[in-house]
C-alpha cells in the first residue's frame, strides 16, 4: 500500500500534536451519552425510557447548537467560543449529580447546544493546515481517530459508573470537558490558512453555498450515521435472538476495526471515490446481512464489506463539504455537517428498533440499507458536479451586505 500520502500529511508542522490533542479532546464527549443514561437508571432509579430521553435531549441540543457555534467561530474566532463552551460544560457536569431529572434534562439541552466544538473545529484546523489535495488523507486520519474515541469513551464511562458511581463519573466528564476545551484554547491553531485569508475576508451570502447540492450532501451525511446507528442496534438484536449476547462487544469491536482498516486504505488512495458511491455501497452491503444465519462468527464475516466503508463514507462527506463552501463559512458548514451526523444517529436506532419489534431482528439491516440507498438516490439529481468555492475576486461584487442573512435553522432538523 502507498503510505506516501500519510507521510506527507504527518510531516506538516504541528499536525501530529493537533491529531493527538483532537483525539483526547473528543473522548469525554463520546462518554457523555453513556454516563447520563447510567446515571438516570442507577442514581435516579428511573426507567430506560427516561434515560433515553435524557440522552436524546442532549443530542438535540448539540444538533441545534452546532451550526450556530460554527458560525460564531467564523465571525469572532475559536478562542472566545471555546472559553464560553468550556465553562458551560464544566458547570453543567459538576452540577449534574445534584440535579433532579427534569432540571437535568432541561439544562442538558442547553449544555448540548454549548458543547465544546472539538469535532467541527478539528476539521477546520485540518482544512487550514493541509493543502486541498491532501485533505482527503487528513480527514481519513481524523475519521479513524473519531472511530477510536467512540470505542474508548463509552467503555470508560461504563467502567467509571460501575466502579466508582455515576456521581464520580460525571465529575470525571466535567474534568475531561474542561481539559478538552483548555487544550484547544492553548493549541490556538488558525481556522483559515494564510492563502485563504483574502478569500475569507469576503462575506459570501449563505444562499450561494447552502444550495440544493449542499443540502443533498448533508442528507447523505445523515444517511451514513442512520445506517451505522441502525446496524449497531440490529447486531445487538440478532445476537440476543441467538443467545449470543455475550459476543456482542467482540462483534461490534471487530466491526469498528473493519472501519479503521477501510479508513486507512481510503486515505492512501490516489483517486478520490465518489461520496455517493461509498455511501451507496455502505447501504447496499448492509441489507444482505439480514440473510446471514448460524453463529456469531458468520455475522462477523458478513459485516466486513459494509464495515470497510464506514470511515471512508464519513471522511468523504467531510471532504465534500469542505470543498463546497468558502473559507468564511467553513465553521458554519462544519456545524451543519455535525448536525446531520447527529440527526442520523438519533433517528437510526429508534427506527430500527421499531422494525425489529414489528417483524424481527434481521429486518433492522434491511431498513438501514434501504433508507441509506433511498437517500443516495434522492440526492443524485442535486449532487454538485463541481467545486462551488469561488475566489474573493469572483465574489467581491456579490458579497452580502452587513446584516443580510438567510434563515439557517430552517434547514436544520429539530431532532438530533
Amino acid at each position: 500500500m502507498n503510505l506516501a500520502p500519510y507521510r506527507l500529511v504527518l510531516r506538516r508542522p504541528g499536525l501530529r500534536t493537533l491529531m493527538l490533542v483532537g483525539f483526547l479532546a473528543r473522548v469525554p464527549a463520546t462518554a457523555t451519552g453513556m454516563v447520563i443514561t447510567l446515571h438516570v437508571v442507577t442514581a435516579l432509579h428511573l426507567g430506560y425510557a427516561q434515560a433515553g430521553l435524557a440522552g436524546a435531549v442532549i443530542m438535540a441540543g448539540a444538533g441545534v447548537g452546532s451550526p450556530v457555534v460554527g458560525r460564531l467561530i467564523d465571525r469572532i474566532g475559536a478562542r472566545p467560543v471555546l472559553v464560553v463552551t468550556t465553562v458551560a460544560q464544566g458547570a453543567y457536569w459538576l452540577a449534574a449529580p445534584r440535579l433532579g431529572f427534569v432540571t437535568l434534562v432541561a439544562l442538558g439541552f442547553i449544555a448540548g447546544a454549548l458543547s465544546v466544538p472539538a469535532f467541527g473545529l478539528m476539521r477546520q484546523y485540518l482544512a487550514a493546515m493541509v493543502p486541498a489535495e491532501q485533505r482527503r488523507t487528513a480527514y481519513a486520519l481524523d475519521s479513524m481517530a473519531v472511530e477510536v474515541s467512540y470505542m474508548l469513551g463509552p467503555a470508560l464511562a461504563v467502567a467509571a459508573v460501575t466502579g466508582l458511581g455515576s456521581d464520580v463519573a460525571m465529575i470525571g466528564v466535567a474534568v475531561g470537558m474542561v481539559g478538552a476545551g483548555a487544550s484547544l484554547i492553548m493549541l490556538n491553531r488558525p481556522t483559515i490558512s494564510a492563502e485563504e485569508r483574502d478569500e475569507a475576508a469576503v462575506t459570501v451570502p449563505r444562499r450561494q453555498w447552502l444550495t440544493p447540492g449542499m443540502v443533498g450532501v448533508l442528507a447523505v451525511t445523515a444517511a451514513v450515521t442512520f445506517v451505522l446507528s441502525a446496524t449497531e442496534l440490529s447486531v445487538v438484536a440478532v445476537l440476543g435472538g441467538r443467545d449470543a449476547t455475550a459476543w456482542t462487544g467482540l462483534v461490534i469491536g471487530v466491526w469498528c476495526a473493519y472501519s479503521l482498516v477501510g479508513g486507512f486504505v481510503f486515505g492512501a488512495l490516489r483517486h478520490t471515490p465518489s461520496t455517493l458511491l461509498l455511501v451507496g455501497g455502505l447501504a447496499a452491503f448492509t441489507m444482505p446481512i439480514a440473510l446471514v444465519g448460524g453463529g456469531w462468527w458468520w455475522l462477523l464475516a458478513a459485516l466486513i464489506p459494509a464495515g470497510l466503508l464506514c470511515a471512508p463514507s464519513l471522511a468523504s462527506t467531510v471532504d465534500t463539504v469542505s470543498t463546497l463552501v468558502p473559507p468564511s463559512a467553513r465553521g458554519e458548514a462544519m456545524g451543519l455537517h455535525g448536525s446531520a451526523l447527529t440527526v442520523g444517529i438519533a433517528t437510526g436506532a429508534p427506527a430500527a428498533g421499531w422494525v425489529i419489534d414489528a417483524v424481527g431482528p434481521g429486518w433492522g439491516f434491511v431498513l438501514a440499507g434501504a433508507v441509506g440507498g433511498l437517500v443516495v438516490l434522492a440526492a443524485m439529481p442535486f449532487w454538485p458536479s463541481r467545486q462551488l468555492r469561488q475566489t474573493s475576486d469572483d465574489l467581491g461584487d456579490r458579497a452580502a451586505p452587513a446584516g443580510v442573512e438567510g434563515d439557517l435553522l430552517a434547514h436544520v432538523p429539530a431532532g438530533a
